[in-house]
């Protein structure tokens, strides 16, 4: 080990009994600052994050606000064009064909009414649940793209109630049955 030649500062007084560093004692509560600061970085990287993924990913919405965005309404297709397909066995195959029935009426098991009706009639079986409002008054039959307007056509002829509405809101099936009260009482 080196030795270095002594000092003016290697001699301590003997009165001087103090060694290493000298600080005052940590004010008392100084660690909830601590906390308040990694909780507020916490907040802001997840709300940055879910910001990211909703500019990301168009089915993701963040809404900061309630009630700031109107809810996804179906749009409206134009005049009809297409005839009504009431014959399953007319249908392409190639369609790949698959219905999907929602209750959105009050009555319970509506849905189950509808689609045993729709299979009865030769129809692929449709998925069924329930909708996610209970409160429609009318029957109404989305199907996703022009294909399918004449099936969807054929459902409302089935059924004996519903529009026909051209929608992108239903991505599980071309063809979703949302059945309303008007379908309640037809269906007892």
């Amino acid at each position: 080990m080196a030795s270095f030649p002594p000092d003016q500062f290697d001699d301590i007084p003997p009165d001087l009994v103090r060694v290493g560093a000298h600080r005052a004692p940590p004010r008392r509560g100084r660690g909830w600052i601590r906390v308040g600061w990694a909780a507020l970085a916490t907040v802001v990287l997840v709300i940055a994050g879910l910001f990211g993924l909703s500019l990301l990913n168009p089915a993701f919405k963040l809404d900061l606000l309630p009630g700031a965005s109107a809810p996804a309404t179906p749009s409206a297709s134009a005049t009809p064009t297409a005839e009504p397909v009431t014959d399953p066995t007319t249908v392409d195959p190639a369609l790949n064909l698959s219905i999907s029935v929602l209750n959105g009426s009050a009555t319970p098991g509506l849905q189950d009414k509808a689609g045993d009706a729709i299979k009865g009639a030769g129809w692929p079986d449709p998925a069924r649940a329930d909708s996610t409002t209970h409160t429609e008054k009318t029957t109404t039959i989305y199907y996703s793209s022009a294909a399918y307007e004449g099936i969807a056509r054929g459902m409302a002829v089935l059924l004996g109630t519903g529009t026909v509405q051209l929608s992108d809101a239903f991505p599980g099936a071309p063809v979703t049955i949302v059945v309303g009260g008007d379908y309640a009482a037809l269906a007892k």
